[in-house]
Order: C-alpha cells, then structure tokens, then sequence
C-alpha cells in the first residue's frame, strides 16, 4: 500500500477496510499538487459557453491562454464566446494600475463585437494590485448601454470550486431581468449541462419528444436573454451540481422554483432523468412519452453494446473527474459494459457524493477526495487498472503509467451524454482499453519479431 500525505489521510478511503467516513470540501494540502484548478478557471469554464457574451480577462495573457476555448461548447449561432480577449497586463501595469487599460479595452471591444453583455474576470494579479473592476464595469455600462458585469474571480488560496459560485454570482443578475411570458405547459431550466460536442440539443431533443419546454440551458449553448427569462421556468434539472447548485438554491428561493439533481450519462441515469420530470409535473401523459422513448432508445442502444460488452468483460478502470456526479454516472455505465471500477475520485465531491459511490463500488475499490498526481499513479498501479477516466491533467498519468486513457472532461469534441453517448462511451472504452499498442509498452521483453 502507497504512503497517503498525512494531511490527506482521511481523504482516501478503501471500501471494505477503512471507516466509512471521507472527508471532502477541505482546501487543499500544500505541496500535493492537486489536480483541481484556481478561482478564475472554475468561473470561466461555467461562464464561458455564453455565445452573445463578450469575455475579457484582466490580468496578464497566460490566464486567457491557459482557458482559451477549454470547453468542447458548441453554439447554434454566435461564435463571441470561442475569442480569448485579455487585457494583457504587464509590468507596468502591475506598478501604475491596470484600470486604464480594462477600460480602453471594453470600450474598443463593445463597439466592435455590440455583444449582449460582458463578462470581466479578474485574475489574480488584479486582486494584489487592487484595481476597482466593478468601477470600471459600471462607468462602461453607463456609456454604453451594454449590462458588464464583474466577476470577481481572482484569489490564489481559493479553488476551481469557489470560481463556481463566483460565476454563480453573476448568473444571478441576469436571472430575472427578463419579463415574464408565455411557456408551454411543462417549463423548465436545464443547469449544469455545457453542450460539450452538441449534447445539450441532444437533451432538448428528448425533453421535446416529451411534450417539455426548456426555456433556457445555463450555461450550454447560452444567451443572455434566455438567461434573463429563466425564472418562467416552474423547475431547474441541475446536472453539473458542482458548478450550479449556488444558482439552482438562489432561484429556489427568490422565485420559488424547485430543482432536481440529474446525470445524463448511462443508460439508468439518462432515463431516470426523463421520468424525474414526469413525476415532479405528475403528469401520467409526460410518463407515458417518457417510457416509451425510453423503450426505444434501449432497444435500440443495448444490442448495439453486446460486443463491447464481451470484449471488455473483466477490464478495470479508474476513475477521476471534476464532478462526483459524472463519477457516479460512470461506474454504473462502466458495470454496463462488464468493466469494474477500481479507483474512483473527485475533485469536488461532498458526503453524500461519497456515501453513494461506497454503495455502487465493489470491495477493495479506492474512493478518493481532491487527489494528485502521486496518489493516482500509486492507485492506479496498485489495482492494475486497464483504462483512466478522466480529464487533460489525468491523460500524462494514464500513458506514463502505460495503459489506455478515456476523456471525459470539458475539453472532449465526442458526445458521451444520453443514449447515443452511452455507445459513444463504449466505443472509447473498447479502443482505448483493446488497443495492442499498451502490451508493447508494458511487456519490453517482447520479442523483437513481433514488434
């Protein structure tokens, strides 16, 4: 068994031989390296499939390099979202203020792009120097008539979870500010889903085969006056809630709309997903739709799985995303194609993220909190896993280590979400797992015949 960091102790857990206790939602431990992101990076990827938004980062270009077009978010219309504008501060700027400059850019900026906002994230060389954002944000929006909007994202000991909520913020300044209107008879939000490689018209596409009208996606596919006309909805379907549980309990509360926590990935979350929303409108006509759509798409979907379900039967990942949600999702959709999970973890998983993954995963399977690099290698090894799950930081270990590497974080361009992603999943998992080239790297004492 590897070494744990003291401070990370109670951060890792093996199911059938620790306490069943995680502790999660801690900050940190210096010097582990974490796999998690700043502040500015958690607000951006929330905020940033915006398409009519203009986005601007004040602080030095290496912030809006590090996030430029990190999301696969794709937009049915304006592209604004997908240019990486900064404010490119330098050293004098850090030494005189950066305030002249922010405003000089969004000046030049609106009148070119006349986006239907802007959004202006402070980074954090911003928060040292002091400069007054929120100011200059509202001097623009007098003078220009376009609503700008501050997010306050800088902040060097917060993490990609605290960007999440400053994103959330902002989002709740623009919920409301649209009228109230007409809907059809079955509104709602969907929050947390970021059209990563077109999945939210996917989605849509079943909601509408329904009879549901989604008034607005937060933030996939996003526009502002959708975003403004939110609160008609009568009910928010929370996918990522990570990133938008802050927004779904701010809309509870100020226009009483209650939200569902849901997983559009697998087979039994992606269905559990559609009769959710029957049961809230205790609709027996929704229910109907939704069983017989899901009667169609597992007839077809399950045959299609049967070979890679042979092939892969016996093959063992490990697991760690950002959001416990996709871990949990994960592990049933991995069981479905005969693959055990043996490592699983999270970025930003909570208690009860945790209890349920203790229950879904068998004995012996690593469950671990706010991981690094050190740690996953050691789990990965130990358990001799077959593929890594997981995002851009995780994809060094998996080849390092020598074994297959499956994305499935906000920078993939395929589709996993729904029942047409659920083959597309499997797909990934068959080449990535089945491939020839990892006996190679593994076993160096192969005949050179067969190389």
């Amino acid at each position: 068994m590897f070494k744990v960091l003291e401070e990370r102790q109670k951060q890792v857990f093996t199911k059938g031989k620790d306490s069943t206790e995680i502790a999660c939602g801690k900050q940190s431990a210096a010097g582990s390296v974490s796999q998690r992101a700043c502040v500015f990076c958690g607000s951006r990827v929330v905020l940033y499939p915006i398409a009519d938004a203009l986005h601007l980062i004040h602080g030095p270009v290496g912030c809006a390099a590090y996030t430029w077009d990190i999301r696969g978010s794709l937009s049915s219309g304006p592209q604004l979202h997908r240019l990486s504008f900064s404010t490119d501060l330098q050293e004098k700027d850090v030494v005189f203020g950066g305030e002249p400059k922010l405003y000089g850019a969004l000046i030049k900026l609106i009148e070119k792009y006349k986006p239907a906002a802007a959004f202006v994230y402070s980074t954090c060389i911003v928060g040292i120097i002091g400069d007054d954002v929120a100011a200059i944000c509202r001097k623009v929006e007098q003078e220009t008539k376009i609503r700008v909007l501050p997010v306050n994202s800088e902040g060097f000991s917060g993490t990609k979870k605290d960007g999440y909520k400053a994103a959330c913020d902002v989002l709740e300044k623009i919920v409301g500010t649209g009228s109230i209107r007409e809907t059809g008879k079955y509104p709602l939000n969907i929050l947390g889903d970021f059209n990563l490689a077109g999945e939210l018209w996917m989605l849509e596409k079943y909601y509408k085969r329904m009879g549901v009208d989604v008034i607005s996606s937060i933030t996939g596919d996003g526009r502002i006056n959708n975003i403004a006309h939110a609160h008609n909805a009568k009910l928010n379907l929370v996918q990522c809630s990570g990133s938008m549980i802050h927004l779904a309990k701010s809309m509870e509360e100020k226009y009483e709309i209650p939200f569902k926590k849901v997983s559009y990935f697998g087979i039994e979350d992606m269905s559990e997903a559609l009769y959710e929303v029957a049961r809230f409108f205790k609709s027996d006509e929704l229910m109907e739709k939704a069983r017989e759509l899901v009667r169609e798409e597992i007839g077809e979907l399950v045959p299609a799985l049967e070979k890679y379900r042979k092939a892969l039967t016996g093959k063992k990942a490990a697991i760690y995303v950002g959001g416990a949600f996709k871990a949990i999702s994960l592990v049933k959709a991995l069981r479905l194609i005969g693959v055990q999970t043996v490592v699983v973890g999270s970025q930003t998983g909570n208690e009860d993220d945790y209890a349920l993954l203790q229950k879904l995963c068998d004995e012996g399977t690593f469950i671990v909190d706010d991981s690094n690099p050190l740690e996953l290698s050691h789990m990965v090894k130990e358990t001799g896993a077959d593929i890594f799950i997981g995002g851009v930081k995780e994809r060094p270990i998996a080849y390092k280590i020598g074994i297959g590497f499956c994305d499935h974080n906000h920078e993939r361009k395929l589709a996993l979400a729904g029942y047409e992603g659920m083959l597309n999943f499997a797909k990934e998992v068959y080449a990535s797992a089945m491939s020839p080239v990892w006996k190679y790297i593994r076993n160096k004492s192969l005949d050179s015949s067969h190389q």
